[in-house]
């Protein structure tokens, strides 16, 4: 029956998207606004991120039965947004998606999914994309994270001879039985998963990092010194009977998707929060609970927190050398130019595979064996093999700077309505 009321609350008051590019003189302000509901915050910014939008600032509140959430948000340039068509499409988008829902599974049979985590090691994309080749799947996208000496990747792939989805029960179970021993080789410490699908997809991103939160990346390696450039703290509030978590990193895009998908990885419901960001880094103020409506109630559970957030920061914040691939696709273009890096003693920490209108359209982000910069006499010798107008250098990503030592800077709750929303935001409106 509470099902069914929350339904009929959302379908009477149907998402409202306002745009305002007058408030703000450097970006754009959207505000959403809904009857409230589990993991609609997060399906919210995997819109705006889906879209390569840069969120510079926002407010969430999701407390009682409303939910409103108002960014700040400007081009990949630092521009507002000003293409009319294009603030269309974001209203539309908004209103529809967040309306339906955005993290279960979308039905699709063109492609098969393949799912994997395992131990990283040099070499083991080279020999994943090897065996693709042989069994004649042709790799249309994918995505790979490395964190912590492991590796996920979700990889979309077809049958090179019907261009769909794979249903071949043999080529399917030979399939599963290389890739396990693809796998296996070096996983000494950790089971290595496999999933082979044709059933549907997920969004990606989201999906790697459920997957790699599962495969407990977050845990430090015995041994290994950690140092992170990252300050997480979590603090109890005990008049509201919330936790406070605050985040202060370097600031890139999409990072207030990966902070978020972290949170609900740990089931934990975020009440408010705050994001501002100045100066490249950025600064995220949370109250939240667990589901089961409690704050964080130990020091372990804290400790938990402390190392989930800076292990789905730490993802993809790529400071490695960035490949860009651009040419015709075919059968075992990506087993080529990953032995290519392999034998060149190139390995990859992170990749984004694409195709478009026969076209593929890759990026790379790598290293040397020893995760030390690629020297760039290497980078001359693999262009001379793969194509010196087919691979091209996109710039070696610097590393952050030192963040001050001073403590993460603190938004009290009693003024996070007021300064933040009407100072920070220019609200565009107040709703009864």
């Amino acid at each position: 029956m509470d099902d069914v009321y929350a339904k009929f609350i959302s379908r009477m008051n149907p998402t409202r998207v306002v745009i305002d590019n007058e408030s703000c003189e450097h970006a754009t302000i959207i505000e959403v606004v809904s009857a409230n509901r589990h993991g609609l915050p997060l399906e919210v910014v995997q819109v705006l991120s889906d879209l390569n939008l840069i969120i510079t600032k926002a407010y969430i509140s999701s407390d009682g039965g409303w939910f409103m959430d108002v960014f700040n948000v400007t081009d990949c340039d630092g521009n507002k947004i000003r293409d009319e068509g294009f603030l269309n499409y974001i209203q539309k988008t908004l209103e529809t998606d967040a309306l339906r829902g955005l993290n279960g599974e979308m039905p699709c049979k063109e492609h098969t999914s393949i799912e994997l985590t395992s131990t990283d090691r040099p070499g083991l994309l080279s020999e994943v994309f090897a065996v693709l080749t042989d069994l004649r799947c042709n790799v249309v996208n994918s995505e790979i994270w490395t964190h912590n000496s492991r590796a996920a990747a979700v990889i979309y792939v077809t049958d090179q001879e019907t261009g769909e989805a794979i249903e071949d029960p043999k080529q399917l179970s030979m399939m599963n039985e290389l890739l396990c021993n693809v796998l296996k080789v070096n996983s000494n410490f950790k089971t290595p998963r496999l999933t082979i699908s044709s059933s549907g997809i997920m969004h990606t991103q989201r999906r790697l990092h459920q997957m790699m939160f599962a495969d407990r990346d977050f845990e430090r390696l015995e041994g290994v010194k950690h140092c992170s450039r990252n300050h997480v703290c979590v603090l109890d509030c005990n008049d509201r009977d919330y936790t406070v978590v605050t985040v202060r990193s370097k600031d890139r895009p999409k990072l207030l998707f990966d902070t978020l998908c972290s949170l609900a990885d740990m089931q934990y419901v975020v009440f408010h929060g705050t994001v501002i960001t100045e100066r490249m880094e950025a600064y995220q103020e949370y109250y939240i609970r667990h589901m089961d409506g409690l704050p964080v109630s130990s020091e372990a559970e804290r400790q938990r927190v402390i190392e989930c957030l800076e292990a789905a920061i730490e993802r993809r914040a790529s400071e490695e050398l960035e490949l860009e691939l651009c040419t015709d696709d075919r059968l075992g273009l990506l087993s080529d130019i990953t032995r290519i890096f392999r034998e060149n003693g190139l390995c990859i920490k992170q990749a984004e595979i694409s195709t478009r209108g026969g076209k593929a359209q890759d990026t790379f982000f790598v290293t040397d064996v020893y995760g030390k910069h690629v020297d760039p006499k290497i980078i001359g010798l693999i262009k001379q093999q793969i194509g010196q107008n087919i691979l091209q250098v996109k710039g070696n990503l610097n590393v952050s700077p030192k963040l001050p030592q001073e403590t993460a800077r603190s938004f009290l709750f009693t003024n996070l309505f007021r300064s933040l929303s009407s100072q920070n935001f220019g609200l565009i409106r107040s709703y009864p």
